[in-house]
Order: structure tokens, then sequence, then C-alpha cells
């Protein structure tokens, strides 16, 4: 079975959740340099900005207008405005999730997620840890790389 046939999401209200949220998982405690209590996250993010960003779900799969967007421009992290990847190395996966081949110098960081039993390489904003998606070895070259993310975590803003 492959990747996208082993994703298990469930429907609760309205909002795409991972078999891994409802088991409870969340992000890893570290300290980051934009922090907000979960009250403070819960008023400034819709439910499911809230749960792909702090509880690491995943949106369904063609629901983000930023797929299929290739203006030019900037992708930033929805939690803190930091900007993480740049349009030139947006890439259409076929995924129905927006992909790009490397993020900006700093501007994430990543660990190893098990919520599927085997190893996935997760990405989250380096400055406010809000989870963006994760990192395939399937993308395009130079870097072989694919940041699949979900597009409620990304503002975008043109050129």
């Amino acid at each position: 079975m492959g990747r996208r046939g082993f994703i298990a999401t469930v429907l609760l209200g309205g909002t795409a959740l991972t078999l891994s949220h409802l088991a409870g998982a969340s992000s890893a405690a570290q300290t980051f340099e934009v922090t907000r209590t979960d009250a403070e996250w819960r008023a400034m993010l819709t439910d499911l900005q809230y749960a792909v960003m702090r509880k690491e779900a995943t949106e369904p799969a063609g629901s983000s207008p930023l797929d299929k967007n290739y203006a030019e421009g900037m992708y930033h992290c929805r939690g803190c405005n930091l900007a993480l990847y740049s349009s030139e190395h947006k890439f259409d996966s076929g995924t129905g999730w927006p992909s790009f081949w490397q993020s900006l110098p700093g501007a994430v960081e990543t660990k190893t997620d098990y919520k599927l039993i085997y190893p996935r390489t997760e990405v989250h904003c380096r400055r406010c840890g809000s989870h963006l998606g994760h990192i395939f070895n399937d993308g395009p070259k130079p870097t072989g790389k694919r940041h699949c993310l979900n597009g409620v975590s990304l503002v975008f803003k043109p050129a």
C-alpha cells in the first residue's frame, strides 16, 4: 500500500483529523521564539488551522487553494508570519497539497514522525513550531525533496 493509501483521516465536525490527532499526539515540547498559550492559538486560528498547526492533523487533499497557486511571491507561516517558502521552489506534485522542493534557508526545522508506524520527516516553522506537513524523497531536482504542506498553515504574499 502506498503512503497516500495508508493515511487514514477521520472527519469530525467538518475538520480533518489524522488518527495521530485522535490519539492525542501534539507538537514536541520545545521552546520557540514566538510562543502563545493554547487559548491564544485557539482564538487566532480556525478549528482546522488549530488542528493542523498545533495538533499535527492533516487537511483534506485538494482542499487548499494554495495547491494550484503559481503566482510569484512568498509563503509565510500563518502562526508567526515568518517567510518559509518562495514561489520559485513550488511545483505541482499531483498530491492535492502545496509542494515545494526546498524551504528558505533557516526557515523550517524537522523531526521524525512515527504516527503512521513507519518514520516520516515532519516539517514545522522554526520560529513558532507550527506543523506544516512532511518532507518526502520523491521530489524534483535539484534536491529530490517534496515538502508536502498543509495550505491552512500558510499565508501567501504576492511579490
